[in-house]
């Protein structure tokens, strides 16, 4: 998750500690997917789609979220930081470039967006209020799905991601701070009903998404810019947990976390407007960076892959706004490919 400058935290102070920062304005939009060279000194070129959202004079930034694909081919984005009155969840025609609002409400902070594969409502984390929100596909009939302590503390939830019968992981940020050690992933049962720690003792808990197979989640956490691999066992729980990549991330942060049919690892980065890619034995395949000479989006938050196809939709943000960007992905597109 990300610093909020002091502005917004005066206007949201509720928000606690997310964050982005950004200086400049966009200009340039050169080159195409063609690669520079194999492995780890491979560029991905990813290129402009579209302007989602500009930055919020209330808050004084904007901050793009998700994504997900919904049945229709729509692409499901969440703006964070949007106030009151503004589009909170927005559906992007990658087609036509225009996009509309879904849904909005005065209190929450939705920093991410899932379908779930049980009852096809879609699924918002609140970071701030510690709660999981469902929408029915077109917006309306808003529900919380769970609310409430885990283990006698109230959740941050960042990203989520949902099993194959319906049941939501969600990574528990807790705190942002250096040195804290007290992030989560949480389970809760299909019903809302139960929620269960999986891990705790983890850094700043950001991306989360199940491996190809569904054998097991890869975890990022923030303020150590790693990517810990927690297998599940047959009954629901972890049978085992190891940090799994470090990423050199310089200046930049480990983000949100996506994975396609061959099971590559996109990591989006966080005050840096790019993503690494790896594949699931932690070699480090390419890095996806804007064209050259793009400026005022300083963060790569997520990125969707088509269902069965290539084309991979990354949002980025910054003081130029938020933005769409689009390459070609080294694999096709799964559920476990939906931004978290």
């Amino acid at each position: 998750m990300r610093r909020f400058p002091r502005r917004s935290l005066a206007v949201l102070a509720t928000l606690g500690t997310l964050a982005l920062t950004g200086c400049g304005t966009e200009t340039g939009d050169t080159a195409g997917h063609v690669p520079s060279a194999t492995g780890a000194d491979r560029t991905i070129r990813a290129e402009r789609l579209m302007q989602v959202t500009k930055v919020h004079e209330e808050t004084g930034m904007t901050l793009l979220e998700g994504p997900t694909f919904d049945e229709g081919g729509g692409l499901i984005v969440v703006d964070v930081t949007a106030p009151e009155g503004k589009p909170k969840v927005l559906r992007v025609d990658p087609g036509s470039r225009t996009a509309r609002a879904v849904h909005t409400d005065g209190r929450g902070a939705y920093t991410s967006a899932q379908f779930s594969p049980h009852d096809g409502r879609l699924y918002l984390s609140d970071y701030v209020h510690g709660e999981i929100i469902s929408l029915a596909p077109d917006g309306s009939d808003p529900q919380t799905f769970f609310s409430g302590d885990v283990d006698g503390a109230r959740m941050n939830p960042d990203d989520i991601a949902f099993d194959q019968e319906g049941n939501l992981y969600v990574s528990d940020s807790r705190s942002l701070s250096v040195g804290d050690a007290h992030g989560r992933v949480v389970r809760i049962d299909r019903d809302g009903e139960k929620s269960t720690v999986m891990a705790g003792g983890l850094a700043s808990t950001n991306g989360i998404s199940f491996d190809a197979d569904y054998q097991g989640l890869w975890i990022s956490e923030l303020t150590q810019n790693r990517i810990s691999y927690l297998r599940l066992d047959a009954k629901d729980g972890v049978a085992s947990r190891h940090t799994a990549i470090r990423v050199d991330g310089g200046i930049a942060q480990t983000d949100s976390i996506a994975v396609d049919a061959d099971g590559n690892l996109y990591q989006a980065l966080h005050g840096r407007a790019a993503m690494v890619v790896y594949d699931k034995h932690g070699e480090r395949l390419a890095t996806v960076e804007l064209p050259a000479r793009t400026k005022g989006l300083e963060s790569a938050t997520n990125v969707a892959i088509t269902p069965g196809g290539t084309k991979a939709y990354m949002t980025v943000s910054g003081s130029a706004g938020g933005y769409l960007y689009t390459f070609d992905a080294l694999g096709k597109g799964i559920r476990q490919s939906n931004g978290g």
